[in-house]
């Protein structure tokens, strides 16, 4: 529910309405949209307190909120929202492309990756150094010795780390190593890990999961930030469909669906969703057309030797190709995509 103030609401009408909620056990939301101001009311005692609240001084009008997922509904906030990751912001006009291996192997794989993706314009390194896999018998990562890889390769690089936590237990060991934690599409419905990443202050990567469709992907995002988190960036990454010659479908038309319901940036995964390497640059381009805030993809050095998913990760030459087809489209949709960098401007790795 939404509580309207009357635009000549006095501050101390105002303050009145937010005292009564709150001593009343309510959750609220503030928010200043043109010359109104609204108070979101979220959880059980909205509806209770309707009438009370409806008669108070300074109030024009209760609006219901269809969306059961109110916080990051556009409803109760119609701005588009940034998330702040280092000093990349996704949500703005940069098209924020997000590179490095699927799984961190070693400090040579991921010093060279970090070192190419970097100088190639990609503006956050990725890499898993806990892996969830469907077999028991696949690399399942590094652990904590891959976190510290990553950590040492952002001082090389300057890149801000995006890496998955998989369990509630681990979130205060990845989050001292990562800049932002990634929730990976097998865990969009662990209700308990989304909650512990909720009562951090790093930014989220909220993946969609295979078979999720996107309400459910935008109730996974409302724990997070019903949990005190409002940094979240949801990933579209393809769902399991019928079809059977891409790894996934990716679904394109979900970029606009959920700018049009949510404020929270939105960007593609387009190495899940394809499962092939040649198809990549074709789903990042449609991306980036479709007007997502960003692309996640996955770049190995030697992706016939990887240890994890290599079929579907960008040989170097592979990325640098396909950054400059992005800024292509990029411009097109007024917006931009980070330039190449000076490789001068990287500090060499030394290991420990």
């Amino acid at each position: 529910m939404i509580v309207v103030l009357d635009s000549g609401c006095s501050l101390k009408d105002k303050a009145s309405v937010v005292r009564f909620i709150e001593r009343r056990g309510g959750q609220l939301l503030v928010s200043e949209i043109g010359d109104e101001t609204h108070i979101g009311l979220i959880g059980p005692e909205a509806q209770s307190l309707a009438g009370e609240i409806e008669s108070m001084p300074g109030v024009a009008e209760l609006r219901a909120v269809a969306a059961p997922y109110p916080q990051v509904s556009r409803e109760h906030h119609p701005e588009s929202s940034e998330v702040r990751v280092g000093d990349v912001q996704i949500g703005g006009t940069e098209v924020v492309v997000m590179a490095g291996p699927c799984a961190v192997e070693s400090e040579k794989q991921l010093s060279a990756v970090g070192e190419a993706v970097a100088r190639f314009g990609a503006r956050m390194l990725r890499g898993g150094a806990f892996k969830p896999r469907s077999s028991p018998y696949s690399f399942q990562g590094l652990g904590e010795e891959g976190l510290v890889l990553l950590a040492q390769v952002r001082e090389q690089t300057g890149l801000p780390v995006v890496t998955e936590v998989v369990a509630p237990e681990d979130v205060d060991l990845v989050a001292r190593y990562a800049d932002m934690l990634q929730i990976g599409a097998r865990n969009m419905q662990n209700f308990r890990l989304l909650s512990e990443v909720g009562a951090q202050t790093l930014p989220v990567l909220l993946k969609r999961g295979i078979s999720s469709t996107v309400e459910e992907l935008l109730l996974a995002a409302e724990y997070v930030v019903s949990a005190g988190n409002p940094q979240v960036v949801l990933c579209e990454r393809g769902i399991r469909t019928f079809e059977t010659t891409t790894r996934n479908t990716l679904d394109i038309a979900a970029v606009p669906v959920l700018k049009q319901k949510t404020h929270l940036p939105v960007i593609v995964d387009p190495s899940h969703a394809a499962g092939e390497r040649y198809l990549v640059p074709h789903l990042a381009r449609a991306a980036v057309a479709a007007g997502a805030d960003g692309i996640i993809v996955e770049v190995h050095n030697d992706p016939d030797s990887a240890l994890s998913d290599g079929k579907q990760s960008l040989t170097l030459n592979g990325l640098a190709s396909m950054m400059a087809e992005l800024r292509q489209i990029a411009r097109a949709m007024d917006r931009h995509i980070a330039p190449p960098r000076d490789p001068t401007d990287l500090v060499p790795l030394t290991s420990s």
